[in-house]
C-alpha cells in the first residue's frame, strides 16, 4: 500500500500542542531547504544539519555550506554545520561506482547522512528529525521515509515522515532560490552523480 507520507506529516502537525518542539532538519544545499523551512517553521523550531559527506570536491561542499549559511542567516535559523568528512561517504561509494544513479549507492548515501542526523538529534536532545531530500523529483520518499524510521527507532527520537516535493514544494524552492539568489549545482553532490548530468 503506498504511503502518503505528506498526510502523515499534517497529522504528526495537527496533534502538536501550543509549545513548538524541536526539529533537526539535515539539509543538502540552501536551495532545497528554502521551501522546506519555510513549510515547517510554523509548526516547529527548527535547526539546520549540513552534514553531506557524498559532496564533492571540497570546493563544491563549501560553496553550499556558504550559500546555506547566508540563507539562514537571512531566515534566522540556527545552523549545526559538519566538517567535509568525505572518507565517510568514499569508503563504501568506490565499491559501488557501477551502481547506476538512483540505485543501492544512492541508499547507502541515504542512510549514512540520516543515521548522522538521528544520532545528533538525540545527541542534542531535539523532539524530531527529518530531510530535506524528498523535496527533490529525483529522490524516492519511501526510501528516506523508511530509514527516517529505522535509525529513529535505534536512536529513540521522532522522525518526522515527509514528502516536502508534495503541495509544490519543489517548485517553491525553485522560486525562493531566485528571490534570494541561491546558487543551484547542477548535480545531487558526488562526482558519480555529476557524470550522470
Amino acid at each position: 500500500m503506498k504511503v502518503n507520507y505528506q498526510l502523515e506529516m499534517e497529522n504528526v502537525i495537527a496533534q502538536l500542542g501550543e509549545e513548538k518542539p524541536t526539529l533537526l532538519l539535515h539539509s543538502c544545499c540552501g536551495p532545497c531547504s528554502s521551501a522546506v523551512i519555510e513549510r515547517l517553521n510554523a509548526h516547529f523550531r527548527v535547526t539546520v544539519l549540513y552534514y553531506n559527506p557524498n559532496i564533492e570536491p571540497e570546493e563544491e561542499y563549501l560553496h553550499r555550506l556558504s550559500e546555506q549559511k547566508r540563507l539562514l542567516g537571512i531566515l534566522q535559523i540556527p545552523l549545526l554545520a559538519c566538517d567535509w568528512d568525505h572518507e565517510a561517504f568514499a569508503c563504501f561509494a568506490e565499491q559501488m561506482k557501477d551502481e547506476p544513479e538512483g540505485g543501492a549507492r544512492c541508499t547507502a548515501c541515504f542512510a549514512l547522512r540520516l543515521n548522522k542526523t538521528a544520532q545528533l538529534a538525540k545527541q542534542h536532545g531535539f523532539d524530531y528529525f527529518t530531510t530535506t531530500l524528498s523535496v527533490s523529483p529525483h529522490k524516492d520518499p519511501i526510501r528516506l521515509n523508511e530509514l527516517g524510521e529505522k535509525y529513529a527507532l535505534q536512536y529513540d527520537v521522532k522522525h518526522l515522515p515527509a514528502d516536502f516535493k508534495k503541495k509544490n514544494g519543489y517548485l517553491r524552492s525553485l522560486q525562493l532560490s531566485k528571490e534570494y539568489d541561491l546558487y543551484r549545482q547542477d548535480y545531487c553532490g558526488c562526482l558519480y552523480s555529476k557524470a550522470d548530468t
